[in-house]
């Protein structure tokens, strides 16, 4: 009975039908599928309103401003998440492939964000200027621990989801939390509108943490095959591997530079929220705001992006990356409008179509990468596309120097540029 109920709801938020078939993923693990679809969208709710609570592009940089950290510090959060996550996967990822089961790096790396969420929690309640670099510093473990959830949650996904799917499994997961990051977006803008209690903050940090420990459970039951170990090397190895594959594929290649320029999106994001800011000031509503137009973002865009990345990744970069220059222009053109400095509302289009282009580029690139890479060295690709990106991000950090030097206007000029030419990369890759 438990078995037909996760059918029935599998087969109708996924369209199957009764008939049911698998191209990519062993006849176990097909079986299995419809639970295991279920568990990762429960996983999603949880991970995706945990990031919408304390994002680096808009929550930690509000925060940080707030708690009175140095003004350079507001721009550190997304450069420090790429670099944490990123840079080291493709150490870790011998490890993961020479176990068979793979399921539990991941559970175990949420259970370690869990932990830099709690003791940030009780930092935010220290009133001292230098709690915001002991935040950033238990941020970077944070983000450390998501880059070896990242290897493990595209291996375990490519195992157990068929292809076809796994747009439409992302979609599902960024949906749910989008409607959850929505709530408590709305609970801040009009619930807690004008306190500056950093309790409240405290109290982010802390649900934070606990759902958490909720996508830890959730990805631990999933059921997963073990996988092949053949391929396990030491991180050595795996390096020289890593620059064979990226020697050979000039379709990789391609998609690497298509991902490093569609970094501009989240990049560009700290820059619209000072510029909300000063339009706003510093009230919690405000902040709520960009919370419920994040969370707005993701529920209606993530299912059409889903279906979307099924049908074509390659084409939907293009199409995030015109939706971020687009807002780009909006933004630029904004002071021109002579609308009032405190008039939120008429800013509020691009932190919401921002957002719609960062959910966008993330989805479609996770799901071209997984189906792209071959399935016995998927792991691989993944880590070496991830580091290979936190090398850029390194670059990139430097491009906030851009907005010291000149202005916010023209940091966000620069990223347009950079979309742009994500548009013809992203044309000249392989259909997958």
């Amino acid at each position: 009975m438990e078995t037909t109920i996760k059918e029935k709801v599998f087969d109708y938020i996924t369209e199957e039908g009764e008939v049911r078939s698998c191209d990519k993923i062993k006849e176990e693990a097909c079986n299995q599928q419809p639970g295991n679809y279920l568990k990762f969208v429960a996983n999603g709710a949880c991970s995706k309103l945990a990031e919408a609570l304390i994002s680096p592009g808009i929550t930690l940089p509000w925060i940080i401003s707030t708690l009175g950290g140095q003004a350079f510090l507001t721009g550190v959060p997304v450069p420090l998440k790429n670099i944490g996550s990123l840079l080291p996967q493709l150490v870790i990822s011998g490890k993961i492939r020479a176990k068979k089961i793979r399921k539990n790096y991941w559970a175990f790396a949420s259970l370690v964000q869990a932990a830099c969420m709690g003791i940030s929690a009780g930092l935010v309640l220290v009133n001292s200027s230098w709690i915001s670099w002991l935040i950033l510093f238990l941020f970077l473990i944070f983000s450390v621990a998501s880059g070896v959830a990242s290897v493990a949650f595209k291996d375990v996904s490519g195992k157990t989801i068929d292809k076809g799917l796994r747009g439409q499994m992302l979609g599902a997961r960024a949906t749910i939390g989008g409607a959850l990051s929505l709530g408590a977006g709305v609970v801040l803008h009009l619930f807690i509108a004008g306190s500056q209690n950093v309790k409240i903050y405290a109290a982010l940090f802390g649900i934070s943490s606990i759902l958490w420990i909720g996508a830890a459970y959730f990805f631990y039951v999933i059921k997963e095959q073990p996988g092949a170990t053949e391929g396990g090397r030491n991180p050595i190895k795996e390096f020289k591997t890593g620059l064979n594959i990226l020697k050979k594929d000039d379709n990789f290649r391609k998609f690497i530079i298509t991902r490093a320029l569609l970094m501009s999106i989240p990049l560009a994001t700290p820059f619209y929220v000072v510029l909300a800011k000063e339009y706003t000031g510093d009230s919690i509503s405000n902040l709520g705001l960009l919370v419920v137009l994040s969370g707005i973002a993701n529920v209606v865009s993530s299912p059409l992006w889903g279906k979307f990345a099924d049908r074509s990744s390659r084409k939907m970069m293009a199409v995030v990356a015109s939706i971020g220059i687009i807002t780009g222009i909006y933004s630029l053109l904004y002071p021109l409008f002579g609308f009032d400095k405190y008039e939120i509302y008429l800013f509020a289009p691009v932190i919401l179509f921002n957002n719609v282009a960062h959910a966008g580029a993330r989805l479609s690139r996770k799901t071209y990468l997984v189906d792209m890479a071959p399935e016995d060295e998927r792991p691989t690709y993944v880590s070496l596309s991830n580091t290979l990106i936190g090398l850029f991000t390194v670059l990139a950090a430097t491009f906030g120097v851009i907005s010291s030097v000149l202005s916010n206007q023209a940091q966000i000029g620069f990223f347009m540029l950079m979309m742009i030419a994500s548009i013809g990369f992203a044309f000249n890759l392989k259909e997958v």
